[in-house]
């Protein structure tokens, strides 16, 4: 049997103790005190594949379990997007099926690449397919590029974090995933990484006539029908960008806890230029609008 947090890969570098001692209760206090009603979860980077993903369907199915379990002990304040085994593609459209229709998951988080494959590569036509079948919500966190730190200084998430989510979006767009797929509704974290900073370039660079075909009229329709919430990325500089591409009931609150506190990203946000008709899209009724079972109040 392993050890408790043996596969622990901390690229926060948080303590390791502040990682293992989560709690429903520990969390729902943090929510209370920053005036949070319901928060959704999902399993963050190095995910659950280990050892050529040996072990990988368990772990999926454990994590999914106990993330369910969560919500039927505190269904107003919790949901969860569930984790799927990548690139394992039979075992990750089960556990797809599974978790949407016996666990009543919200959605299905992915990272951004798999062994290096980013989510617009031909491996990942099937996933995609039963996902668009289903109408899901697909949550997308950035995870450590396959060629490791370009700056070994530096932890991952400093920059790559960022480059990683633009890859991805990139490579749904170059290999018309967008258009092959329109009704997953996908969710990218940290305001869309690079995206809204290259949507000029995007524009300009993949409206040629060989991206036709694939990006029928250019990258901005796209690009605008895609969800960006702000974990970790509030700042005036990145929401000045966010703001010029992407209209505001396609921007959602994320938190990014426990590696950024949540009063952070809600001060960030108070001191933006948002209308408070745009403030109340972004901190609830957006998700109410994908998610409506979160419409309850307790």
């Amino acid at each position: 049997m392993r050890r408790e947090g043996e596969r622990l890969k901390n690229a926060h570098a948080m303590p390791r103790e502040d990682l293992l001692s989560w709690s429903p209760e520990k969390a729902i206090a943090v929510m209370d005190a920053n005036g949070i009603r319901m928060a959704i979860a999902s399993i963050s980077t190095p995910g659950i594949w280990f050892d050529g993903g040996r072990d990988a369907v368990p772990l999926a199915q454990g994590w999914n379990d106990y993330a369910a379990a969560q919500v039927a002990q505190h269904p107003t304040r919790f949901g969860f997007f569930a984790t799927i085994p990548l690139p394992a593609t039979a075992p990750a459209k089960a556990e797809t099926a599974r978790a949407i229709d016996e666990l009543k998951a919200d959605g299905i988080a992915l990272f951004t690449n798999y062994d290096g494959k980013y989510l617009g590569d031909d491996s990942f036509v099937d996933t995609l397919a039963e996902l668009d079948r289903r109408d899901a919500n697909v949550y997308v966190h950035p995870t450590v590029p396959a060629y490791g730190r370009t700056i070994p200084e530096l932890l991952p998430q400093v920059i790559e974090f960022a480059f990683e989510t633009t890859r991805s979006v990139v490579s749904l767009l170059v290999n018309g995933r967008l258009k092959q797929f329109p009704r997953i509704r996908w969710i990218f974290s940290h305001s869309g990484g690079c995206v809204p900073m290259l949507a000029g370039r995007l524009e300009h660079l993949l409206g040629r006539p060989q991206f036709a075909d694939k990006i029928p009229g250019g990258p901005r329709h796209f690009l605008q029908n895609l969800y960006f919430d702000l974990a970790g990325a509030g700042s005036p500089g990145a929401l000045a960008a966010l703001r010029h591409l992407m209209p505001p009931e396609q921007i959602l609150y994320g938190s990014d806890a426990p590696f950024v506190k949540p009063q952070q990203g809600l001060a960030e946000i108070a001191q933006t230029a948002f209308s408070s008709e745009e403030l109340t899209l972004i901190e609830y009724q957006n998700a109410e609008r994908l998610i409506p079972r979160l419409q309850t109040r307790s």
